[in-house]
């Protein structure tokens, strides 16, 4: 088996993380999540009993986390227990990241013996999931629609390439090669193939990864037959339910919008359903446009992109805001205080919006990229990379905070991932162009076609937007390179060795895309000015009806209590921005951009024995001082809101 970098086919890849050294902003995050996130995950692995479950050397371990009942009495199939596969590999896949950033023996010791589990626990088939071997024997493959088997593979499937990029070892990729050939096997058109699909999405966009890490045009084909079949009738998921002997309209959520398998891909106008599941999707119909060429996924992705982007996402760019299904309610239903907004959604939104990269630089999937890692995603994980949130409300009485672990512990090893490979995120590359889509201090050491180039962002982006860049090659080159320019910005600059660049000549799709000889040695200089923005939301999302939220950059601001005092909904803004005055602050250790507006406060006289009055209350004047959005909840416990009420 031949182990590839980039395939040499057209569309642009995400270079491997590896590839991209990163410094600054994201640098100090990688760094929090090497030196403490990484292993809290495994421990916390170890004290809920995962291995217990994964290593065939111990004894069958007892259900931990028993099934749930629906209202009416019968069995709920979700159990997380049965997927604790996939949030190990995930934890396997973060340290994969981080060993390559910095050695950790220990850490590369606890992950080879995890591996060993997976290599010791595989059937001779192929196959691989420790509940349907261990818990729930005999019963694979009966139950795609809730069990989550395939969902699993993809995310081993990503650890395993991750890993071997990392440190060089096979064996965990070997593995997943393995099982994914008992997938092929078992999966597909042809005859004695079942003609299944996973009710939750992840093994696609895995299995597109897993074949541009090995050359194996199959995987591709079977990531493509997975996207095709799904929603096809006759409906697998009702099929296999009578095969087992039970009422295929008798499931949790008793809709296949719930998992996007209510129709074909292709006819899908409307984002619905569970959240994670969706981007997932989402992502794999991506990949599998950019391997193939394929402009009818593209097409119905754009679609649905415009479906979410401009009637169900939150500024923030935090999606789903129902807990009930962990995903999407009515368009424009978007409440602060109750916002679900899972940290693992807002990942596969950046996932999604990376990978419809793919098809050429685009602003409008870049900037929503940067809008929900800088925010909705980062957010999930605190400052000192110890503790973590699943739901990320944008409105607080003070009562929510970070937990240690929860008992679907998906998003800690999530959002450790994502961080840890953001340099992949950054950049992307085709055969005869390189594309900067995120910026921060950096080193990228890119391959465009037989031509390699250097990349190097020297800036103190988020927080400023001044970016040198140089370009480093062996000689003289041709090469495009595309950069963004945010959609939040205004009066964007660009030269080149001193040289002004007339950016509306060179503007594509929100990119300056630049053609020329390069020499080596160039430096361009890009600067986005970052000025404070008020933004209001669509009259038609009720709950922000009268308010304004902040934004500078890529970063959402809210108010806490912290630096605002109590009753945060007393504050009134008076001037928008007109006024607004940024200040540097030293906060949890770093050095933070937080704003200053001239504000009004509600004074009343006593409420006391009353809920109504007649009376009307006094404004005195305040300030009220905003931070980022994704630092909430990292100092003392309070109060937090990022619609402020507005007067007009």
């Amino acid at each position: 088996m031949t182990i590839l970098n980039t395939p040499k086919t057209s569309g642009f890849r995400p270079p491997a993380v590896h590839e991209v050294d990163v410094r600054g902003f994201w640098g100090d995050r990688i760094e929090a999540v090497a030196d403490k996130t990484v292993m809290i995950l495994y421990e916390r692995c170890v004290a809920a009993g995962m291995f217990d479950q994964i290593d065939p050397d111990r004894p069958v371990p007892e259900l931990r986390l028993p099934f749930h009942t629906r209202p009416d009495g019968s069995p709920d199939t979700a159990n997380v227990q049965m997927f604790w596969d996939s949030d190990v590999a995930k934890v396997i896949e973060a340290a994969a990241y981080v060993l390559h950033r910095k050695r950790n023996p220990e850490l590369e010791e606890k992950m080879d013996s995890i591996i060993d589990m997976f290599y010791n626990l595989q059937q001779p088939d192929g196959y691989l999931n420790s509940w349907f071997i261990r818990m729930q024997p005999g019963q694979r493959w009966t139950n795609l629609r809730d069990c989550h088997e395939l969902y699993c593979a993809g995310h081993l499937m990503e650890a395993a390439v991750a890993y071997f990029y990392a440190t060089g070892k096979r064996r965990l990729l070997d593995v997943m090669c393995r099982y994914a050939d008992h997938i092929d096997r078992m999966f597909g058109p042809r005859p004695g193939q079942r003609p299944g699909y996973c009710g939750h999405e992840e093994i696609e966009l895995a299995l597109v990864r897993l074949a541009r890490a090995t050359g194996e045009k199959k995987y591709l084909e079977l990531a493509r037959y997975f996207i095709e079949q799904r929603g096809q009738q006759p409906h697998y998921f009702d099929i296999e339910a009578a095969e087992r002997g039970a009422d295929p309209k008798q499931f949790r959520h008793r809709t296949y919008e719930y998992n996007q398998s209510h129709l074909p891909v292709r006819e899908q106008t409307k984002v619905t359903g569970h959240a994670v599941r969706a981007m997932y999707l989402y992502s794999g119909m991506a990949d599998v446009a950019t391997e193939f060429g394929d402009d009818s996924l593209t097409e119905a992705l754009r679609i649905l992109w415009d479906d979410l982007t401009t009637k169900q996402m939150y500024v923030t760019g935090g999606i789903g805001p129902a807990e009930s299904n962990e995903g999407f309610t009515d368009y424009y239903d978007l409440p602060n205080e109750s916002a679900y907004a899972e940290t693992c959604a807002s990942v596969g939104l950046i996932m999604w919006a990376n990978r419809m990269l793919g098809r050429g630089p685009d602003r409008q999937y870049a900037d929503i990229m940067e809008q929900a890692l800088y925010n909705g995603a980062l957010s999930g994980l605190a400052t000192d990379g110890a503790t973590f949130f699943y739901d990320n409300p944008l409105e607080s009485r003070g009562n929510h905070h970070r937990w240690v672990w929860h008992r679907c512990p998906c998003c800690p090893p999530n959002i450790a991932r994502t961080v840890a490979s953001i340099g992949s995120y950054m950049y992307g590359v085709s055969v005869d162009e390189a594309a900067i889509h995120l910026y921060g201090e950096s080193t990228a050491r890119l391959q465009l076609g037989a031509v390699p180039v250097t990349l190097t962002q020297r800036t103190e982006y988020p927080w400023d937007g001044r970016i040198a860049i140089t370009i480093d090659v062996d000689a003289p080159a041709s090469f495009k390179l595309a950069l963004r320019i945010p959609g939040w910005c205004r009066n964007a600059s660009l030269s080149i060795e001193g040289e002004a660049v007339d950016i509306a000549s060179v503007e594509d799709k929100g990119y300056l895309r630049i053609d020329r000889l390069w020499k080596g040695g160039e430096t361009l200089h890009l600067d986005l000015p970052m000025d404070v923005r008020a933004l209001r939301a669509n009259p038609a999302v009720k709950a922000d009806l009268g308010r304004t939220a902040l934004a500078r950059g890529p970063m959402i601001y809210c108010v806490e209590e912290a630096d605002n005092k109590a009753d945060l909904n007393s504050l009134v803004l008076v001037d928008d921005v007109a006024k607004a005055r940024t200040v540097s602050i030293h906060s949890l250790g770093q050095a933070v951009i937080a704003i200053d507006v001239p504000a009004k406060r509600e004074r009343w006289n006593d409420w006391a024995g009353k809920l109504y009055s007649t009376d009307t209350p006094s404004l005195e004047d305040t300030t009220a001082r905003f931070v980022p959005y994704h630092l909430w909840d990292n100092r003392d416990p309070g109060e937090m809101l990022v619609w402020v009420r507005t007067q007009r």
